[in-house]
């Protein structure tokens, strides 16, 4: 608080301290970050999933920008959590974000006031219910989001435990779940923080008096009816500080545990194996010059590319996020059969024609969210000239 008297129109209250406002910004960014990365691997055929694709570089940009920002929000929640943990052990902060019987109560005088049968709405205390409810969708959605994305992230840990079934389930979840948080921030947050009134709290830390006694008057009136709170005594304070310390290392320490298993347990759910030695490994010597072998008795240099050794999973790599069972195309990466097979526009492999072949068309005129490297479109192309075995 300001050093004006207590009726200064100029007056002003603190809010929220330098470490809330840090938290926030790194969350708002890290938020921000997830939602225009994931996104566009809910929706990869839209326009401007397109756009964001090509402006990281490609989806597997896309992917590790996600992950990356993921690991920031999981940061961040644990500072949130010990430094709450903090203001009720320590400093004796009451809990004021969640919920309670005044809230109910404070809904109903709100219906009352937008019915018109009430002059003023609720009084509310230093968070309303409408605060409390967000800041609960907050905690609920990160659990959802965590859980849904260590599921994806290590789906062959996953699946066993739980079966095959949870991982399109945990995909379902985890995009649906990021739909309803992004719009929830757009429509609700946006509105009634930046727009109805642009509060400046959480980047300046401080509430006017009118603000507060617009947005909060209970807690207005409290604060200044309360007489000065004495410090907390030393030896008292690092009594709680030793109560709260081995609560807070066991906290890190499961996190870091935790953290460890959730990015390091699995490298990735399908790993693309190496090509074998595709030249002959034994050639007899002969003084007698060999005569040069017309095309038909060419050795098949492609023998080792087949579907389920190379080409299956290349694609399952670089393309099945997109093209998995739930295409929307109709065109599906999981199994020999269904790629074949093609999606709604047809197939998309000619056999012994790649030139002809639509997947290699699509790939070499550049610009597909899921985009193979050089070797990559050349090892498929190779594969199916030589007539796109599955064995």
């Amino acid at each position: 608080m300001t050093n004006s008297t207590p009726s200064s129109p100029g007056q002003t209250f603190v809010r929220f301290d330098l470490l809330q406002r840090i938290q926030h910004i790194i969350f708002l960014i890290s938020f921000s970050v997830l939602g225009m990365t994931g996104l566009p691997q809910k929706y990869p055929l839209a326009w401007a999933s397109t756009a964001i694709f090509n402006l990281v570089g490609g989806i597997e940009n896309a992917r590790a920008i996600h992950h990356t920002s993921a690991i920031v929000m999981m940061i961040v929640s644990l500072v949130h959590v010990l430094e709450a943990l903090y203001r009720i052990m320590v400093q004796r902060t009451p809990i004021s974000m969640i919920p309670w019987i005044d809230d109910i109560l404070h809904v109903y005088q709100d219906v009352l006031y937008y019915l018109g049968f009430r002059k003023h709405k609720a009084y509310y205390g230093r968070y309303s219910y409408a605060e409390k409810a967000e800041y609960l969708a907050l905690i609920w959605g990160t659990i959802v989001m965590g859980a849904t994305g260590f599921m994806m992230w290590n789906p062959i840990s996953t699946v066993r435990f739980l079966p095959g079934e949870a991982i399109p389930a945990a995909k379902a979840a985890h995009g649906g779940e990021a739909v309803l948080a992004v719009l929830a921030i757009i429509i609700w947050h946006f509105y009634h923080v930046h727009i109805k009134h642009f509060n400046k709290s959480m980047f300046t830390g401080r509430l006017t008096r009118e603000e507060m006694q617009h947005e909060h008057p209970a807690e207005l009136a409290a604060l200044e009816a309360a007489r000065p709170t004495a410090p907390i005594q030393p030896a008292e304070l690092r009594r709680r500080q030793m109560l709260y310390l081995p609560i807070a290392f066991i906290l890190l320490a499961l996190f870091s545990y935790g953290f460890y298993f959730f990015i390091g347990y699995e490298t990735t759910a399908v790993t693309t194996p190496l090509l074998g030695e595709t030249a002959p490994v034994y050639v007899p010597a002969t003084l007698t010059p060999s005569p040069v072998p017309s095309p038909t008795a060419t050795p098949n240099a492609s023998a080792s590319l087949t579907w389920n050794d190379t080409i299956g999973p290349l694609l399952q790599t670089k393309c099945g996020m997109c093209h998995g069972a739930a295409s929307p195309t109709g065109l599906s990466y999981d199994s020999y059969a269904n790629f074949m097979q093609g999606g709604k526009n047809g197939p998309v492999v000619v056999a012994g024609n790649s030139a002809s072949s639509k997947i290699v068309v699509l790939q070499t005129a550049g610009g597909h969210p899921g985009m193979l490297s050089p070797d990559e479109l050349a090892r498929l192309s190779e594969w199916i000239q030589a007539g796109a075995p599955e064995k």
